[in-house]
């Protein structure tokens, strides 16, 4: 199962760290041309690094999604490092806290300009190579907090992750008769190096509220997408998957058993 997605190219926003990374590494596992893409052009590179050390392909790029320069010039760097553009994971995000009555109006545009506008200007550097290919795939990683649970001090990440969900349906609609399908995932609490920070109390009380008993993976996430991507999923678009170890099936802790 999902070897038709050998050799082809895949750009991951975001993939200096975390999710991205993860999502990078097990595209690469599988055969894929990587574009690594992140802010910081050096940890971009050490992640493409570790997977060329693995036998992977991977090559890495600077660019700002929030930049409509830069992610053109990140769609032009994919086709000529790997030949062109069969998948994108729009991936990029950040979740600075700040409460209702503090938060000034450049954090609430500066988390809407990455998570929103940089999914849109993404797809939109990427979409002519999208469509050449007829096959062509779009997943966003949006999450369970905005488009179905909330977390106090990120109305604007929660705004943000919520408003992919809406492009990502009228994209599906419009893109359904080149072939391209877009789709995108849902993640719980996912132990990244950001999760790590928190301190084992948070670690503690977090895995507590999901059934499975344990923070999903960055592999969880990545597997969902590369299911996505493949030619076996062709007939899947404009959907979302939760990726979440249970945690939005519970009504109560009491309800947990």
């Amino acid at each position: 199962m999902l070897k038709s997605i050998a050799g082809r190219s895949v750009v991951v926003t975001g993939a200096s760290k975390g999710i991205g990374k993860g999502i990078a590494r097990v595209f690469a596992e599988k055969g894929c041309k990587v574009l690594i893409v992140g802010r910081n052009y050096d940890d971009a590179q050490r992640a493409a690094l570790e997977i060329c050390e693995r036998g992977g392909t991977a090559m890495a790029f600077a660019a700002d999604v929030s930049d409509q320069r830069a992610v053109r010039e990140m769609a032009v760097a994919a086709c000529k490092y790997h030949g062109g553009i069969d998948i994108l994971c729009a991936n990029a995000g950040v979740y600075p806290m700040a409460r209702l009555g503090e938060m000034t109006l450049s954090d609430w545009e500066g988390v809407l300009r990455t998570n929103l506008t940089g999914t849109y200007l993404s797809v939109d550097a990427c979409l002519p190579e999208l469509k050449r290919t007829g096959r062509g795939r779009i997943i966003i990683i949006s999450s369970i907090s905005g488009p179905v649970t909330a977390i106090s001090g990120l109305s604007h990440y929660c705004a943000s992750k919520a408003g992919q969900l809406g492009f990502l349906r009228a994209a599906a609609l419009e893109l359904a008769s080149a072939g391209v399908t877009v789709n995108a995932i849902l993640p719980g609490n996912i132990a990244t190096e950001g999760v790590d920070g928190l301190g084992p109390e948070y670690i503690s009380q977090m895995t507590a509220a999901i059934p499975l008993g344990r923070l999903g993976s960055v592999e969880d996430i990545a597997h969902a997408a590369l299911f996505l991507a493949s030619d076996e999923a062709a007939y899947i678009t404009g959907q979302t998957i939760t990726v979440d170890g249970g945690q939005l099936l519970p009504e109560s802790k009491m309800a947990m058993g």
